[in-house]
This record gives structure tokens, C-alpha cells and sequence, in this order.
């Protein structure tokens, strides 16, 4: 399941989790410091929606000029097939995939 929370201010945000990342965090040292993943439930968590469902709200925010924060490989795998990233989009930390999206 993919946990979805759309954020309204000047600019929709929809934030796409997979589920059972919610309240971790994830972090990678780099050169220039420490890249990090902090998945808030605040933040991720409102409701609880298929992969299908997904897909489909994905497509539909997208026609309305929101902005994407996606994080997980079943979120990322729903973005792809929804047409709003593609796979030079994608990074990673500590294997984690994410991708953020401005239309």
C-alpha cells in the first residue's frame, strides 16, 4: 500500500510513501555531507490508497500543476507508470529510491 497526503498553500504538494516507510529516516554520507531521507508521518501520512489508485491520482494531481515528493520503490514504480518521472529522475539513499517532481 502507498500512503498519499496532499498539501494545499500557493501550490498543491502531493506527498507518496510507501506505507511501510512511514516514521523512518534514512541517511548516506557524501562528500559534501550526509544526504537525508526523513519520512515524517506529518508530513506522508493521510491515507492509505492501491497502487492503482495510485497511478491514477498521480495523473490527475499532475493536470492540475502540483508538485511531487515521492519516496519508496512501489511509489516510484506508480510515478513511472504514471508518466511524471523518469528513471535519470530517481535517486537513492542508503537504497531507498525517491524522486521530487515540480510541473
Amino acid at each position: 500500500m502507498i500512503s498519499i497526503k496532499i498539501h494545499k498553500s500557493y501550490r498543491i504538494i502531493v506527498a507518496v510513501c510507501d506505507f511501510d516507510l512511514l516514521g523512518k529516516k534514512f541517511e548516506e554520507e557524501i562528500s559534501q555531507g550526509v544526504k537525508q531521507l526523513d519520512l515524517r508521518e506529518s508530513f506522508y501520512k493521510n491515507q492509505e490508497i492501491s497502487y492503482e489508485k495510485t497511478v491514477e491520482l498521480i495523473k490527475s494531481q499532475a493536470k492540475e500543476d502540483a508538485t511531487f515528493n515521492i519516496v519508496g520503490k512501489e511509489s516510484i514504480k506508480a510515478a513511472l507508470e504514471a508518466g511524471i518521472i523518469n528513471k535519470a529522475g530517481i535517486g537513492k539513499i542508503n537504497g531507498i529510491p525517491y524522486a521530487l517532481v515540480l510541473l
